[in-house]
Formats: structure tokens, C-alpha cells, sequence
């Protein structure tokens, strides 16, 4: 390179010269004579300094080559050294492995062993209740079944044993932890949480479960019955001794399952517009008994009371306007007297037995209408299956529940309007039996005073 730069600046510098003695014209011959002479020497210095720099340049060729090839020698050597040293350490490691494969013996299957154990551990605790209390605990268990690549050392054993352990025994204690519970509107607050083994937790509202996704305590969506609830509440404000309570051995899975359970008010509108006209008539049947029932309850009582004065009618009740009637007509004969209270009677009976069919009529509409609801449910249930085939059940549920509830509420509601209307009948019937009695005895009485 150094060579190849000085070149340039010589050929440059004649160059240069060159173009000088173009420029410069000369006088005379003398003077241009003269300038050829320079000229000649000056070449010839250039010459000779161009030669003693190309023998320079070659004795430094020559040392460098030769110290190029002392050096690839060299690396040769270390080459061959080093190809040695890989070989010997081959084989040293192939010894290593032998030797440590007979070292291990097998002891090499424990870590197989650890990897299933830690895996079945990791599965069960990792969705255990008991990590709502103690979490964290399914991170190592984690890491020795999936990122574990080696024999596992004491500390990891112990720590395997331990997790093991403390599963074992919490899940026959029955213990009282504060955590964080998450409503169901989204918030969360600090609560005390009971725990029952690995079975259910228990807080204030009811069950509560785990979620193992977010490591959250939340309240189930929908409690079971109100009894099975009270029945933890009780639980958790026992400090000591026995206490029976409900706990789901499926560990949250039945307590799912309560979810989709329907409930009363759910089944009551699976009826629809027919339940509602059935439930509308055992209201205004109901209402009418009782109406009824309180009304011939006062006139009994009126005309208990007018029996003990017979003497002195009152036209409150129908026994005293009827005793009205037989005074009025005293003189008359008896056929006549027999016709009028007879005509007396029939103008009470409609007062008293006002609103007594009526009950008896939806007690008897009340189950056709069930049996009308059942009809309409299985004709949208076939209607669903032509639509949409058997495939899936829950498609065909609402029509079912239809075809099942008015059916049940049909029945539902016709019995106690049959029973309103037996009580509400009988009411009337010992009241018009009275009047009865009253009117016979009276024309009876009548009848003998003619004959004296």
C-alpha cells in the first residue's frame, strides 16, 4: 500500500514538470540545450530513487513471507493440538457419562417419579379451595413438573413433600381465613371466609367458590335452597362443637349446577298468558270465597242472635225480615202464610248464595285452562323439533315447561277453589237450612192454631 502511494506522488510529480516545461517556451536553442541537460539529470535521480525504493519494497516482501509462513506453521501446530485435545475430550466425556450413569444406578428414575408426582400435584392443588387460603403454592409445582430439566435436589423434595402434606391436612380442618372476596357487581372486599376441608367455602352471604383462573373468592351466582343456606350460617357463627351443614363432596361441581337450576318464580313464568289468566282466576276466586265466607259468617251470627228473640224481628237478617213477613200475615190461612214465606225465602237465596258458582266455575275452567296450556306448549315443541331437529334439548325446554307448569298450576288452583267452594256452600247451606227450619216450625205453629 505504501509502495503504491509514492508511486502516484512520483508519477504526479513528473506529471507536473512535464506541464511546467510545456508552459514555459524557451528563448533560444542555448536555453532549451539547457533545459534537456536538467531535464536528463533530473530523470535520472528520479531514476535511481525509484529503483532503491523497488529493492526496498522487495527485501520487505521477502520478510513478510517469511513471517507469514513461520506463522501458518505455527497455527498448523496449534490446529493439530487442539484437533488432539477435542478427540481426548470426547472420550473423556463419554467416560463421565458412563461413569455417572453407573453412579446413579436408579436413583436416574426418581426424576421421572418427581415430574409425575409434581404434575398430579400441581392439577390438584392448582384448582384446590385450600389456595384461596395458602396461594402461590402451585408456582413451584409448576416449575418441577414442566421446567425441570435435572435430578431434584433435598430442598426441592422437602418442598414437594410439604406442599403434599399441607394438602393432605387441610383438607380435614375446618378453618376461619380473612381474604378478598369479589362481588358480583364487580367490586371486592375484605371478608371472613370459612373453609370446609377442600369441599366449600362459606362467608356471610352463603357459598362462595374459587375461581382458579383468576385466583379470586367470589359468591356463587345463585344460592341453593334457602335451608341448605342457613344451615352454613349457622356453621360459621359456631365457634366450637358440632354443627350439621350441607357440603357439596364434588367439590363446587353440584353447587354449579345449582345455577341452572330454575327457580320458583322461573318455573311460574315458563307458564306464560294462559298461568297468568289461571293464577288471575284463583285470585278473584279466593277473594270471593273469602268475601263470602266473611259476609255468611255475619248474617249466622245475625241470625243466632235473632233466635234468641224471636219475638222481636229485625231486618238486618234474613231470619228477622222472614219472622217480619209472618207477622204481617197472621191472619191469613195457612196455605197463604206457607206461600208468602215461602216468596220471603226465595228473595234471600240470592244474597246468600251470590258469588258460590262462580268459584265453582274456575275451579272447573282452572284445569281445562291447564290442559289448554299443555296443548299449546307440545304444538310449539313440534313446531321446534320440524324447525330445528332434536338435536339439542334445551331448544325444546320452554315449550315443555309450558306444556308441564300450566298444567300443574291448573291443578294447583283448582284445589283450594274446590275447597273455598265447599266451605262458602256449606256456610250458605246451614244458613238457608235455618231459614228453612224457621219458616216450617213457624207454619207448623200456624197451622195449630187454626185447628184450636
Amino acid at each position: 500500500m505504501k509502495t503504491t502511494i509514492k508511486a502516484i506522488i512520483a508519477t504526479a510529480s513528473l506529471a507536473l514538470m512535464a506541464t511546467t516545461a510545456v508552459a514555459q517556451t524557451p528563448a533560444s536553442l542555448q536555453q532549451l540545450l539547457e533545459e534537456v541537460k536538467k531535464d536528463r539529470v533530473s530523470e535520472a535521480r528520479i531514476n535511481k530513487e525509484r529503483e532503491a525504493e523497488f529493492t526496498s519494497e522487495r527485501a520487505d516482501k521477502q520478510a513478510l513471507l517469511r513471517r507469514a509462513q513461520s506463522q501458518l506453521a505455527a497455527e498448523e501446530k496449534r490446529g493439530d493440538t487442539l484437533q488432539a485435545n477435542f478427540a481426548a475430550n470426547e472420550q473423556a466425556i463419554v467416560d463421565k457419562e458412563t461413569e455417572l450413569d453407573q453412579a446413579t444406578g436408579t436413583l436416574g428414575e426418581m426424576f421421572g417419579v418427581v415430574r409425575q408426582a409434581s404434575a398430579d400435584a400441581y392439577g390438584t392443588i392448582s384448582t384446590s379451595i385450600v389456595s384461596a387460603q395458602y396461594p402461590g403454592r402451585e408456582e413451584f409445582l409448576q416449575e418441577m413438573a414442566q421446567d425441570s430439566k435435572g435430578l431434584p435436589n433435598i430442598r426441592e423434595l422437602e418442598e414437594l413433600w410439604i406442599s403434599l402434606q399441607t394438602e393432605m391436612t387441610e383438607s380435614g380442618q375446618v378453618d376461619k381465613f380473612t381474604t378478598e372476596v369479589v362481588d358480583l357487581d364487580g367490586g371486592s372486599t375484605s371478608q371472613e371466609v370459612l373453609r370446609i376441608g377442600t369441599f366449600n367455602l362459606v362467608g356471610e352471604q352463603g357459598y362462595l367458590v374459587y375461581d382458579q383462573k383468576t385466583k379470586t373468592v367470589r359468591p356463587l351466582g345463585r344460592q341453593p335452597e334457602s335451608y341448605q343456606v342457613a344451615s352454613t350460617a349457622e356453621l360459621f357463627d359456631a365457634n366450637e362443637g358440632f354443627t350439621a351443614t350441607y357440603v357439596d363432596p364434588s367439590r363446587g361441581a353440584i353447587l354449579d349446577l345449582f345455577k341452572q337450576k330454575a327457580t320458583l318464580m322461573e318455573r311460574y313464568h315458563a307458564g306464560s298468558y294462559v298461568g297468568y289468566i289461571i293464577t288471575a282466576m284463583l285470585i278473584v276466586g279466593l277473594l270471593i270465597g273469602v268475601f263470602k265466607i266473611i259476609q255468611l259468617t255475619l248474617v249466622g251470627g245475625k241470625m243466632r242472635s235473632q233466635l234468641n228473640n224471636i219475638d222481636n224481628p229485625s231486618s238486618s237478617n234474613p231470619l228477622g225480615r222472614i219472622l217480619t213477613v209472618y207477622n204481617a200475615n197472621k191472619a191469613a190461612d195457612t196455605e197463604t202464610l206457607e206461600l208468602k214465606l215461602d216468596e220471603a225465602i226465595l228473595k234471600e237465596l240470592p244474597s246468600v248464595e251470590s258469588g258460590i258458582n262462580i268459584i265453582k266455575i274456575f275451579a272447573a275452567i282452572a284445569p281445562l285452562l291447564g290442559l289448554l296450556g299443555t296443548v299449546l306448549g307440545m304444538i310449539a315443541t313440534f313446531q321446534q323439533i320440524t324447525l330445528f331437529g332434536t338435536g339439542d334439548p334445551r331448544i325444546m325446554a320452554g315449550s315443555i315447561s309450558m306444556a308441564l307448569v300450566t298444567t300443574a298450576q291448573g291443578i294447583i288452583a283448582a284445589l283450594p277453589l274446590i275447597l273455598m267452594h265447599s266451605i262458602v256452600a256449606g256456610r250458605a247451606k246451614s244458613i238457608v237450612h235455618i231459614l228453612d227450619e224457621q219458616t216450617a216450625g213457624v207454619i207448623a205453629t200456624h197451622a195449630e192454631s187454626e185447628k184450636v
